[in-house]
């Protein structure tokens, strides 16, 4: 009897043991627009989420399946998602400084972004966010630097040429203003639809860095890409303070560390992408070219310098950015 009770005693301790480690994990539920297949998607799972280790539960969840594009910040501040992958558009209401970061010509190289969020000159801005709009932002993965890509054969040299062009930009004040800078007629529309929008004619062109063009299949539906480079583009890689704050500081340590690991990763694939797609792309058909990038510039940013969003830059930032 003795012995049949001690092994009760241990069967209940190691279920009680089991459970325990189960309600230690840290569940991180995380969203994304991009579909599964994606290479940022097989990277984000393997230098984040296998690098996270078994205290953590990571869920991710691709395609706009949990939560649709320009929603994830609104979930994350309800309490109802752990992480995105955020644009910078999506803190402008909340964090008005943040316009500066979606200024088309802001950087002028990848090399000039990650020196530039190296040097410690957008820390403060940082820190607004995560006052102001309750994310902690971990990374700032490179997604690629952003071209036009549109139907037709029109040659495209200046923003003249873009007029009346219906070019597809994200959902947000601020990147239908992008758009409009550029000289088109920019047109909301989630990036999930982009590729059926294309191919019925209900838009004229996107804009998108060359690895999401190929990923999404947008040259099945275009017939050029112009080689603007007006966004050098990051995803501000997030999570809720809620989240953040819930957790003990090895755990943020880890994964603030994985985070960065994921960054590297992604900004190493992305550059590689970059360096092979112009061929892939003419070889699929496509007319690949550089325009005036001096006329798309200068028109750019006198329209920045004339809109409210200049108003809300940071005194003093773009000549910091400048300077570096």
């Amino acid at each position: 009897m003795k012995t049949l009770m001690g092994g009760v005693a241990l069967a209940v301790m190691s279920l009680s043991t089991s459970a325990a480690f189960a309600q230690d994990k840290v569940e991180l539920v995380y969203s994304d627009t991009v579909p599964e297949s994606d290479i940022r998607s097989e990277t984000l799972k393997k230098e984040f989420g296998e690098c996270l280790g078994d205290q953590f539960d990571f869920k991710p969840y691709f395609g706009a399946t949990l939560f649709k594009q320009g929603t994830e910040l609104t979930a994350m501040q309800r309490g109802n998602l752990d992480m995105g992958s955020l644009a910078v558009y999506d803190f402008y209401n909340q964090v008005p400084h943040t316009a500066i970061l979606g200024t088309a010509y802001l950087f002028k190289s990848y090399d000039h972004m990650r020196q530039v969020w190296a040097s410690g000159v957008l820390d403060d801005l940082a820190q607004e966010v995560a006052d102001m709009a309750k994310v902690k932002i971990l990374a700032n993965p490179y997604i690629g630097t952003r071209h036009v890509n549109i139907k037709g054969d029109k040659k495209v040299m200046t923003p003249a040429d873009l007029d009346g062009v219906k070019l597809r930009m994200p959902g947000g004040e601020g990147w239908q203003f992008v758009g409009e800078a550029l000289g088109a007629n920019p047109t909301p529309l989630a990036f999930t639809e982009v590729y059926t929008a294309l191919q019925t004619g209900a838009i004229d062109g996107q804009d998108n860095p060359l690895p999401a063009d190929k990923a999404m299949k947008f040259y099945e539906v275009t017939d050029q890409i112009i080689l603007t480079g007006h966004l050098v583009a990051n995803n501000q890689f997030s999570i809720s303070m809620s989240k953040w704050n819930s957790m003990n500081e090895e755990q943020q340590a880890k994964v603030q560390e994985c985070a960065i690991n994921f960054e590297k990763a992604l900004d190493k694939v992305t550059l590689d992408q970059e360096a092979e797609l112009v061929d892939f792309f003419k070889g699929e058909s496509l007319q690949v070219y550089e325009p005036d990038k001096d006329a798309f510039r200068n028109h750019v940013l006198d329209a920045y310098k004339a809109s409210k969003y200049s108003a809300d830059w940071p005194e003093g930032l773009l000549e910091k950015i400048n300077e570096l």
